[in-house]
Protein backbone atom coordinates (compact mmCIF):
# COMPACT_ATOMS: atom_id res chain seq x y z
CA UNK A 1 0.00 0.00 0.00
CA UNK A 2 1.24 3.53 -0.87
CA UNK A 3 3.84 2.77 -3.42
CA UNK A 4 4.37 5.37 -5.08
CA UNK A 5 1.54 7.77 -4.08
CA UNK A 6 2.61 10.99 -6.22
CA UNK A 7 3.05 8.91 -9.31
CA UNK A 8 0.05 8.72 -11.79
CA UNK A 9 0.52 5.30 -13.27
CA UNK A 10 -0.63 1.86 -12.03
CA UNK A 11 -3.63 1.18 -10.10
CA UNK A 12 -4.81 0.94 -6.66
CA UNK A 13 -7.48 -0.69 -4.42
CA UNK A 14 -10.73 1.48 -3.23
CA UNK A 15 -9.04 1.09 0.57
CA UNK A 16 -5.88 2.86 -0.48
CA UNK A 17 -7.73 5.72 -1.89
CA UNK A 18 -10.21 6.26 0.86
CA UNK A 19 -7.53 6.51 3.53
CA UNK A 20 -5.65 8.64 0.78
CA UNK A 21 -8.61 10.94 0.86
CA UNK A 22 -8.85 10.69 4.81
CA UNK A 23 -4.88 11.52 4.76
CA UNK A 24 -5.55 14.88 2.61
CA UNK A 25 -8.64 16.26 4.67
CA UNK A 26 -6.55 15.39 7.89
CA UNK A 27 -3.82 17.37 7.04
CA UNK A 28 -5.25 19.85 4.73
CA UNK A 29 -7.74 20.79 8.26
CA UNK A 30 -4.32 21.04 10.18
CA UNK A 31 -2.86 23.20 8.27
CA UNK A 32 -5.24 25.51 7.85
CA UNK A 33 -5.64 25.40 11.50
CA UNK A 34 -1.88 25.75 12.43
CA UNK A 35 -0.82 28.75 9.55
CA UNK A 36 -4.03 30.99 10.80
CA UNK A 37 -3.34 34.28 11.67
CA UNK A 38 0.38 33.70 10.71
CA UNK A 39 0.27 36.54 8.07
CA UNK A 40 2.61 36.13 5.00
CA UNK A 41 4.87 33.26 5.89
CA UNK A 42 1.89 30.77 7.22
CA UNK A 43 0.58 31.36 3.97
CA UNK A 44 3.51 30.75 2.01
CA UNK A 45 4.08 27.65 3.83
CA UNK A 46 0.20 26.67 3.71
CA UNK A 47 0.32 27.23 -0.15
CA UNK A 48 3.51 24.92 -0.83
CA UNK A 49 1.83 22.08 1.60
CA UNK A 50 -1.37 22.51 -0.09
CA UNK A 51 -0.17 22.00 -3.21
CA UNK A 52 1.55 19.20 -2.80
CA UNK A 53 -0.87 17.44 -1.34
CA UNK A 54 -3.11 18.23 -4.19
CA UNK A 55 -0.83 16.26 -6.20
CA UNK A 56 -1.03 13.47 -4.21
CA UNK A 57 -4.78 13.56 -4.42
CA UNK A 58 -5.11 13.67 -7.89
CA UNK A 59 -2.03 11.36 -8.00
CA UNK A 60 -4.00 8.55 -6.08
CA UNK A 61 -7.66 9.15 -7.74
CA UNK A 62 -5.90 8.40 -11.36
CA UNK A 63 -4.90 5.28 -10.30
CA UNK A 64 -8.35 4.41 -8.93
CA UNK A 65 -9.63 5.69 -12.13
CA UNK A 66 -7.06 3.37 -14.00
CA UNK A 67 -8.32 0.35 -11.32
CA UNK A 68 -11.98 0.98 -12.60
CA UNK A 69 -10.65 0.98 -16.01
CA UNK A 70 -11.29 4.56 -17.15
CA UNK A 71 -8.65 7.61 -17.84
CA UNK A 72 -7.88 9.92 -15.26
CA UNK A 73 -9.82 12.51 -16.68
CA UNK A 74 -12.80 11.19 -15.31
CA UNK A 75 -11.71 13.02 -12.49
CA UNK A 76 -13.36 15.98 -14.26
CA UNK A 77 -17.20 14.32 -13.97
CA UNK A 78 -18.23 16.22 -10.84
CA UNK A 79 -19.13 13.68 -7.90
CA UNK A 80 -17.50 11.18 -9.98
CA UNK A 81 -14.92 10.63 -6.42
CA UNK A 82 -17.92 9.13 -4.96
CA UNK A 83 -18.53 6.34 -7.52
CA UNK A 84 -14.44 5.80 -6.81
CA UNK A 85 -14.76 4.90 -3.12
CA UNK A 86 -17.45 2.57 -3.51
CA UNK A 87 -17.07 0.66 -7.20
CA UNK A 88 -15.46 -2.42 -7.47
CA UNK A 89 -11.89 -2.51 -10.07
CA UNK A 90 -12.36 -4.48 -13.54
CA UNK A 91 -11.16 -7.80 -12.74
CA UNK A 92 -8.10 -9.13 -14.14
CA UNK A 93 -5.00 -6.95 -15.63
CA UNK A 94 -5.93 -3.75 -17.78
CA UNK A 95 -4.51 -1.48 -20.01
CA UNK A 96 -3.27 0.44 -17.18
CA UNK A 97 -1.54 -2.59 -14.84
CA UNK A 98 -2.33 -5.95 -13.36
CA UNK A 99 -5.44 -6.11 -10.42
CA UNK A 100 -4.07 -5.04 -7.41
CA UNK A 101 -5.90 -7.36 -5.24
CA UNK A 102 -4.18 -10.04 -7.26
CA UNK A 103 -7.69 -11.48 -8.84
CA UNK A 104 -7.30 -12.70 -12.08
CA UNK A 105 -3.87 -12.21 -12.95
CA UNK A 106 -2.72 -15.70 -13.04
CA UNK A 107 -4.18 -16.95 -15.93
CA UNK A 108 -1.55 -18.09 -17.85
CA UNK A 109 -0.47 -20.21 -14.47
CA UNK A 110 -4.54 -21.62 -14.46
CA UNK A 111 -4.21 -22.77 -18.27
CA UNK A 112 -0.94 -25.30 -17.39
CA UNK A 113 -2.06 -28.75 -17.77
CA UNK A 114 -5.02 -28.37 -19.64
CA UNK A 115 -5.30 -29.43 -23.51
CA UNK A 116 -4.22 -26.35 -25.84
CA UNK A 117 -7.83 -25.89 -28.42
CA UNK A 118 -5.67 -24.50 -30.98
CA UNK A 119 -3.82 -27.71 -32.18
Amino acid sequence: MFKNPFSFSGRIRRTEYGLSYLIYIIILFSFIWATEGTGTVGSFIYVIVYLGLLWFLLAQAAKRCHDLGNSGFYLLIPFYFLWMLFAEGTYGPNRYGINPKHMGNDKEINEIGKPNADL
